[in-house]
């Protein structure tokens, strides 16, 4: 089902890159729907075409790894971005670890370690403030 979808997408990618159109879709928004295309379904599954600045497409891959080896393949990238997008748009690639994000968690989840802290059990404010900057200092 993966492999299918990402299939779809990528035709999606390339029907949307070569359109062109005026106005309707931005330049970035072009670059950025022709990356699948040029790299294909495996590197865009772990490289996401992000934004332009300043004519380079700033790409956001897993780890150090892929940065390393899409670096390396930059130019051959290019040269198949070129053929869906003006090289006015995109001249170069740069390729950025992306920072890990932590999932939402719930409510309850986040209350409970609320609860289960020592601190809370000082009255005053200012001491229970003190305690846990203290705590935090000696575990790092």
């Amino acid at each position: 089902m993966l492999k299918l979808t990402s299939v779809r997408m990528e035709r999606a990618a390339k029907s949307l890159a070569k359109l062109k159109l005026d106005g309707t879709i931005s330049p970035e928004e072009l670059a950025r729907a022709a990356w699948p295309a040029a790299v294909g379904a495996r590197i865009a599954s772990h490289a996401a075409a992000k934004t332009v600045v300043r004519g380079r497409l700033i790409v956001e891959v897993d780890d150090a790894v892929w940065q390393k080896q899409l670096f390396h393949l930059r130019f051959d990238i290019l040269r198949k971005l070129r053929q869906s997008v003006d090289e006015s748009i995109v001249n170069d690639i740069e390729f950025r670890i992306a920072t890990p994000r932590r999932p939402p968690q719930t409510a309850q989840s986040l209350r409970s370690a609320e609860t289960h802290d020592e601190a809370d059990q000082i009255q005053d404010p200012v001491m229970r403030l003190l305690y846990k900057q203290a705590r935090k200092k000696a575990m790092a």
